[in-house]
């Protein structure tokens, strides 16, 4: 894998990503109460096929990294460990959800019923995410591989999630901002790796055409 494949799989990846998050999040606003099992079965689809691409996208970014800065081959190696950590943490969370949503014959809500997701969905993975966006804004901001404005954001959501960690504290009600599985701490925090993503994988992609373009000349 060369430097530019390696860019436009990253990017491809991240779009990819964002695209199944932009959809599986509004999902979960659809219904007031206890959802049918369908809308929670739909969503935890689209969040699977989310994180299946978030482990692509992780993979090659440390390749990115590998092959342009092998000097900090150590830093893409952390993002791309926490990222995975991130994305396996979620994953349990999705098929408690599902099992339970499969094993009973009337609708429940899993987000409040699922006890067992509150914190893996909230604290770890807020704490893994943010380690994850952390290590990706130093490698960034370091290397100048891509856009200096991912690193700086990268940043900001990082400290935003790390806010989120001690929500443990706050109860079990989704409908509050700041709880273990508040809409605040999980569906918000969702919906801005969404669209970060989406525009981190438009301009990583686009930026394998200019490399593409820096080599010809």
């Amino acid at each position: 894998m060369n430097e530019t494949f390696a860019r436009r799989l990253t990017g491809a990846a991240g779009i990819a990503t964002a695209a199944a998050l932009i959809v599986e999040v509004p999902l979960y606003f659809v219904y007031s109460g206890s959802p049918p099992d369908a809308n929670v079965l739909a969503r935890l689809l689209f969040g699977i096929v989310a994180l299946a691409c978030l482990v692509v996208f992780v993979t090659a970014f440390r390749e990115l990294v590998r092959r342009a800065r092998p000097d900090y081959e150590w830093a893409g190696s952390l993002a791309f460990a926490s990222g995975l950590v991130y994305a396996t943490v979620t994953l349990v969370s999705m098929g408690l959800e599902a099992g339970a949503v499969i094993a009973t014959d009337h609708p429940i809500d899993p987000t409040i019923t699922v006890n067992g997701t509150y914190i893996l969905y909230g604290s770890i993975s807020r704490l893994m995410l943010g380690l994850f966006l952390a290590t990706l804004g130093c490698t960034v901001s370091r290397t100048g591989l891509l856009p200096r404005w991912i690193g700086r954001s990268a940043y900001v959501l990082a400290a935003i999630n790390l806010a989120f960690v001690p929500s443990l504290f706050f109860g079990n009600t989704p409908a509050h901002f700041y709880a273990a599985n508040g809409w605040g701490t999980t569906a918000l925090m969702g919906a801005i790796l969404s669209y970060w993503l989406l525009a981190v994988g438009i301009s990583t992609y686009r930026s394998s055409s200019r490399l593409s373009a820096s080599i010809a000349a």
